[in-house]
């Protein structure tokens, strides 16, 4: 079998937006191993969980570097499960773990848990909410990031639910978190619910869900347009929906109108769902788990609402937002709609005129333009 440093270096980041300064592997996956080398070699088959690895280093790592099967996996984003499936049949690991929700099935009799550090608190409030709640009495949590990323704050948000929480030293700017024995949890927390003026209904959002049950800054700039977003339409896709506002708020305005929702965070479709349920447009409102809207079919959807990331990960990167254009341009009709948001300074009109069509700015504020985009009758270039 190949070292671990082997292995990692035929690491892919794909499907995922892959340049030269993005990486399937980095220092703080490293520490994290090391760091949990002795638990983990200590560790029985099916007793070691893994949480939030980003392209299958952490996983792939415990597999190779202490021979572990029956690896349980939790990815939050469809991304990082795609690629990890990928490396893993690509170096002949698939049989070494399996994939769960954030639930039971992930963590009963989990003695070691390793993982990266979420950046959302409220997604880390869950996670460790719910290894208290599953795992075994004796397990040990060892939890890294970048230090640019890390905050003490995480480490009161363990204090919460371990009586232990100790941080490790630092290395090449990384640090991990080791975090043992788990306090007795009551009732979870999560989804947590709250009342949305501008839908004129509530959000629900679980833990990992991009901006929590409150309405971010950006998709309020583009509900404001609602009502000239393409009047015929009568099927439109929410791209990145997260917790769902901007698909309700279309299904509550039109009561002829179909919406998909689309993301690929499972915190993000269960939110979107459970809002849509709430909010009494569930027969409406569909939501799937996907990657930029990759299983769509061409020419199926007349209107198409998007609040595209600027990251991808932690790094600044307008890749996925440019992956959320192309597919666009695919899945419009001939006279579809694009309305986006996106900040100024990254100036997307280019990019999505070329890849969508005619595209005419709408609004702009100090931090924000909106848009508007149509299908042309010719075919986009790709």
């Amino acid at each position: 079998m190949d070292s671990v440093e082997d292995v990692f270096t035929r690491l892919r980041r794909y499907p995922d937006v892959e340049a030269p300064n993005l990486y399937a592997v980095d220092a703080a996956d490293r520490l994290i191993l090391d760091t949990a080398a002795d638990a983990l070699a200590g560790a029985g088959s099916g007793e070691v969980a893994v949480i939030g690895d980003a392209y299958g280093a952490l996983t792939l790592g415990v597999a190779v570097r202490h021979g572990h099967t029956g690896i349980r996996v939790h990815q939050d984003l469809l991304t990082g499960e795609l690629a990890l499936a990928g490396n893993a049949k690509n170096l002949g690991l698939a049989d070494r773990f399996t994939v769960h929700g954030l639930d039971a099935d992930l963590l009963t009799g989990a003695r070691v848990v390793v993982m990266r550090l979420p950046r959302m608190l409220a997604g880390l409030a869950e996670i460790a909410e719910a290894i208290a709640r599953y795992a075994a009495d004796d397990v040990v949590v060892y939890a890294g990031g970048r230090d640019k990323y890390l905050t003490p704050t995480m480490n009161e948000v363990f204090a919460e639910t371990f009586r232990q929480v100790r941080a490790g030293r630092g290395r090449q700017k990384s640090r991990v978190l080791v975090v043992s024995e788990p306090l007795p949890v009551g009732e979870p927390r999560f989804p947590v619910r709250e009342n949305i003026i501008e839908i004129d209904g509530d959000v629900v959002a679980y833990g990992a869900a991009f901006s929590g049950p409150r309405l971010d800054i950006g998709t309020r700039f583009l509900l404001e347009h609602l009502d000239r977003m393409k009047p015929d339409a009568r099927e439109a896709i929410d791209l990145g929906c997260g917790t769902g506002i901007l698909a309700v708020a279309l299904a509550k305005s039109r009561p002829r109108i179909r919406v998909v929702g689309t993301d690929q965070s499972c915190a993000a479709v269960a939110s979107a769902r459970a809002t849509a349920a709430v909010n009494g447009v569930d027969d409406r409102v569909t939501v799937v788990r996907d990657d930029a809207m990759s299983s769509a079919a061409d020419n199926s959807a007349d209107l198409v609402l998007c609040n595209p990331p600027f990251h991808v990960g932690a790094a600044v990167h307008t890749g996925s937002a440019i992956k959320m254009f192309a597919e666009t341009g695919r899945v419009l009709r001939p006279g579809g709609e694009l309305w986006t948001v996106y900040n100024s300074h990254l100036n997307y009109r280019g990019v999505v005129e070329r890849m969508v069509g005619r595209t005419d700015v709408i609004d702009r504020n100090q931090k924000f333009t909106v848009t508007r985009s149509v299908r042309g009758l010719r075919d986009v270039q790709r």
